[in-house]
């Protein structure tokens, strides 16, 4: 049995349908005979939403209650995503990144990962369960307060976790066509970068 990790983006989860795709995609991932850790993003524009709504009662909101609000995001993701698979009929379990043993420095809003410790996630793996991680986030080693890893910040436990975990493999989902050379969203002459093209994973 392979032990791997997926991370998907808040593009992928951003509406319930896609909470849906990307669970069938988890348990597929399971079936084949692996233990599976997914770590999961905000849905859509949820950060974006949370720092506007900061910024509309705070200029310059506190960094320590800033980061407990923006890590809502994903605790969202994370526990809608468990109880779709349980819906599929296998057993998921999710975590924050303090109970998924992310551990980091004291700087709010920017913090770096100075350590892993998944035994909490280790546990609910040899129980048979899939395991979702909150992404974004971790704990302070000092004061042990919620920190966040900064923007684009989920793809550093996804990277963090295989190592920590011993994993056979692991992916990034997107539900994008591909790799652009500016944002496709924004950029009016993007287009797909010509060393890379990714598959819609989720099509």
């Amino acid at each position: 049995m392979g032990l791997v990790v997926q991370k998907y983006g808040g593009s992928s989860v951003a509406d319930a349908e896609g909470i849906k795709r990307v669970a069938k995609r988890i348990v597929e991932a399971k079936k084949n005979g692996n233990q599976v850790v997914v770590v999961v993003s905000a849905m859509g524009d949820t950060t974006d939403e949370l720092i506007d709504l900061a910024e509309q009662v705070s200029p310059m909101p506190a960094g320590r209650e800033f980061d407990m609000l923006l890590t809502a995001g994903e605790r969202i993701s994370m526990a809608l995503l468990a109880m779709e698979i349980k819906n599929l009929g296998h057993e998921a379990q999710s975590f924050t990144g303090s109970q998924a043993g992310v551990i980091t420095d004291s700087v709010h809003n920017k913090a770096r990962i100075i350590d892993v410790t998944p035994g909490r996630i280790r546990e609910s793996l040899d129980k048979g369960n899939i395991a979702i991680v909150a992404g974004f986030q971790g704990v302070s080693q000092d004061k042990k307060d919620i920190t966040t890893l900064g923007r684009g910040g989920s793809d550093t436990p996804a990277v963090a976790l295989p190592a920590a975990l011993d994993a056979a493999g692991g992916g990034t989902f997107t539900a994008v066509a591909g790799v652009f050379t500016p944002e496709p969203r924004v950029g009016k002459n993007a287009r797909e970068d010509v060393w890379t093209a990714l598959s819609d994973m989720l099509a």
